[in-house]
């Protein structure tokens, strides 16, 4: 296994108006010796915004904002901006985040050439029902039952006076194109799935139509181990190794305690990302410190941004919902250790 240093808390949440209930799930990037970290910050009432700081190398905190960096201006993030990635592409930076109006959370994209001045795009993930999305990916064949029981929370409810769309969140884009393609993964549960476009204004409501009616063929990672039964989500952003794609994932597993959280990973084809080259039947760690067991939710580690230093590892992950922590591991033994466990060796 994989020696794993839990480097401990790095952000708690502090007496302002707009973090005083939590700090979470921050997307990180490194840009020289600097680390910068756009993380989830929760009033009361579950109200969240992104807060920034700035770090100098992967733990030392350098620069803290007093106020959100991006916060909800429209409608469809109404009730805030979440659980922020971050990757660059070219000379651009894509910032994705779940856009929560109370009741519908979808993936959305905001995008900055300097990290300073953010330029909304909107939503970006379909936006569909769970009966239009049913009809379309069973067409061919049955579904996992999965779908149904984790996206349509609503189907007991007979009359509602709101527009209940199925939640796709998690959206990560790959840091380049591949195969002069724009690539993102996505979450609608149980499963994380793969979109690749030449153009983001390719992503209307008839291409995600077409887009699930082979739904199993866009299919990444799903769950396979007792320690992602439940369901599996996207991460941190995928990080280029020679050997694939390192892909530092989430997965869920139901408890008598409740869900638990847990930080994974897999490796993914260079060329065509949707192929799973090795995965860890292990969690890469899981929630053992206090700080990880115990918060506004307990038993979770969710991991949502890494950075390379020389060899090491860090990844940063929310504690609990509560707080955000780092981890920190050897990139060429994860690497060793992914390869000993081939996905064609084990099916």
């Amino acid at each position: 296994m994989i020696e794993v240093i839990k480097e401990g808390i790095l952000i708690e949440k502090t007496a302002l108006g707009f973090e005083n209930e939590g700090v979470l799930n921050p997307a990180a990037i490194r840009i020289g010796e600097e680390v910068h970290l756009f993380y989830r910050a929760v009033s009361k009432g579950n109200y969240s915004t992104i807060g920034y700081c700035k770090l100098n190398g992967p733990l030392t905190i350098t620069e803290r904002s007093d106020t959100p960096l991006i916060f909800p201006q429209a409608a469809y993030e109404l009730h805030g901006v979440e659980d922020p990635r971050i990757t660059k592409i070219d000379d651009l930076y894509y910032l994705t985040y779940t856009a929560y109006d109370g009741i519908n959370a979808l993936g959305a994209l905001a995008t900055s050439k300097d990290l300073k001045t953010w330029e909304k795009h909107g939503i970006i993930s379909p936006q569909m029902t769970f009966q239009e999305f049913n009809h379309l990916a069973a067409s061919k064949k049955s579904i996992n039952e999965k779908y149904l029981r984790y996206n349509e929370p609503w189907h007991s409810i007979e009359k509602l006076d709101v527009n209940i769309l199925m939640w796709d969140k998690n959206v990560i884009f790959f840091p380049r194109r591949i195969n002069g393609k724009l690539q993102f993964l996505h979450r609608i549960k149980p499963d994380i799935q793969v979109v690749a476009v030449e153009d983001l204004k390719e992503l209307t409501k008839e291409f995600w139509q077409n887009y699930f009616l082979n739904i199993e063929c866009c299919i990444v990672i799903s769950p396979k181990y007792k320690h992602e039964i439940s369901y599996v989500g996207g991460g941190c952003p995928p990080i280029e190794t020679k050997e694939g794609w390192l892909l530092i994932y989430h997965s869920v597993h139901d408890t008598t305690k409740g869900y638990v959280y847990s930080a994974c990973a897999a490796l993914l084809d260079l060329d065509d990302p949707q192929k799973e080259i090795a995965r860890l039947p292990y969690p890469l760690f899981k929630p053992e410190q206090s700080w990880e067991l115990n918060g506004e939710v307990n038993n979770v580690c969710f991991p949502t941004g890494a950075v390379l230093f020389d060899d090491t590892l860090y990844i940063y992950y929310g504690a609990a919902d509560e707080r955000v922590a780092t981890a920190s591991m050897s990139l060429s033994e994860l690497i060793k250790e992914l390869l000993k466990h081939p996905i064609n060796d084990e099916n």
